[in-house]
């Protein structure tokens, strides 16, 4: 067994589930801390002072460190190939997402590029993501195709997600987001948006089930891109196939997509920025979180941020999410997340760090595994340089990651 000894303290949230409203503050927290590991899973975790005997084989000081769960990133989209650093820039200088889409830019810029790039590199884009991901103190994410919008290429994605599984520092778990836009060959007319949903649904759905290439199944239902109903047919084919929902919703406006995931039982709601009252409500009546992602609205200079303060308030499951994406959120760090969410969305920082871990796994279906330090769950935590979980909002703009650890071994 290994020995985590000389925590300063270790915070974690506590459960097998998820948390909501007052409980999201609840954490539990020992000053003075040790963790005991037995092969990939937590014995112990508390006060290092009386706490029982083990057989240990391995001691490791961690110098007074703070621990707390790995983060656990719910809404990425890692296999993509090229960057939009000049969209960025154009935008920084004046030019609007439309005007660059116009130009060939957004969505359809990255599509060429992921199209065009062979699995093997969309591999290894995926593994230099969860690298950094890593070194940032994320222990499980979420990973979505969408950017290759026809059969093989979305199912290349999904293929490069899992060949990662393997050396990723960072446990994946795949999503099918085929309904992320319309190809560009499919804009043309109502039938060739019809063939598009059509093909997800007859042709790429089959097959992702097939091949066992993801979990959930995911759709952006937004004005412009995939309409209430057609984003239900999706989600509902997806879920006869066996995969969860999951849904892109009131991202850009309301149109009423936190109500149908709730409806459909969807893991989880995302963005939420333009949610209305009847959103809100259906949520905190269901079991779907609400997957916040702030570093989407600080990326595109937005002043309109999900309202978590009154998902929470409500009683809805509330997690936190990087969005990393070469368009609208290029970052991989959960604790800039974390800085939003408090800073930006009036969250508290132990909601923030409950929303980080803990909700985040149960929207993964992973509540009984990891996302909190206790016994019986999955070794994975995070040493940060600090003397308290505080810090993590209030040092802010540096990492203060000193070790990250995943089943019960260091991987940063």
């Amino acid at each position: 067994m290994k020995l985590v000894r000389n925590l300063r303290q270790l915070a974690t949230p506590t459960g097998r589930g998820g948390l909501r409203g007052a409980a999201m503050r609840n954490l539990t927290v020992h000053d003075g801390a040790a963790i005991v590991i037995d092969g990939e899973r937590i014995v112990y975790a508390g006060p290092e002072k009386g706490m029982p005997r083990f057989d240990i084989t391995e001691d490791v000081d961690a110098n007074g460190a703070t621990a707390i769960p790995g983060f656990v990133d719910t809404h990425t989209h890692l296999p993509f190939a090229g960057f939009r650093e000049s969209e960025f820039n154009r935008r920084l200088q004046g030019e609007t997402y439309e005007q660059i889409a116009a130009s060939g830019g957004g969505i359809a810029s990255t599509v060429r590029t992921t199209r065009a790039a062979s699995e093997e590199q969309l591999t290894q884009n995926v593994l230099e993501r969860t690298r950094m991901m890593a070194r940032y103190g994320t222990t499980t994410a979420e990973a979505k195709s969408g950017y290759g919008l026809d059969v093989e290429c979305e199912l290349k994605q999904l293929r490069a997600i899992r060949a990662a599984r393997e050396e990723s520092p960072v446990r994946l778990v795949a999503t099918c987001l085929a309904a992320h836009e319309f190809p560009p060959e499919s804009r043309g007319s109502a039938a060739a948006r019809e063939g598009w949903v059509s093909t997800i649904i007859g042709e790429i759905l089959p097959r992702v089930q097939e091949e066992g290439l993801a979990t959930f199944c995911d759709a952006f239902v937004e004005r412009g891109v995939f309409t209430r109903d057609e984003g239900e047919r999706v989600l509902r084919a997806g879920a006869e196939l066996g995969m969860i929902p999951r849904l892109h919703a009131d991202e850009l406006s309301d149109t009423e997509g936190a109500s149908l995931a709730a409806q459909l039982g969807a893991a989880s709601a995302d963005h939420l920025m333009y949610i209305g009252d009847h959103g809100i409500r259906a949520l905190a009546a269901s079991e779907t979180v609400a997957n916040l992602l702030p570093a989407t609205s600080f990326f595109l200079m937005s002043e309109r941020y999900a309202p978590a303060r009154q998902l929470i308030d409500e009683g809805a499951y509330v997690s936190l999410s990087t969005d990393c994406n070469p368009g609208s959120s290029m970052t991989e760090s959960m604790q800039v997340v974390i800085q939003l969410a408090t800073l930006r969305m009036k969250m508290t920082v132990e909601e923030a760090l409950t929303a980080a871990t803990l909700n985040g796994a149960y929207s993964l279906r992973l509540a009984a595994e990891t996302g909190s330090l206790e016994a019986g769950k999955r070794a994975d935590f995070i040493l940060l340089d600090a003397p308290s979980y505080l810090h993590l909002v209030y040092h802010f703009g540096v990492n203060l990651i000193r070790e990250v650890w995943r089943d019960g071994r260091r991987v940063v």
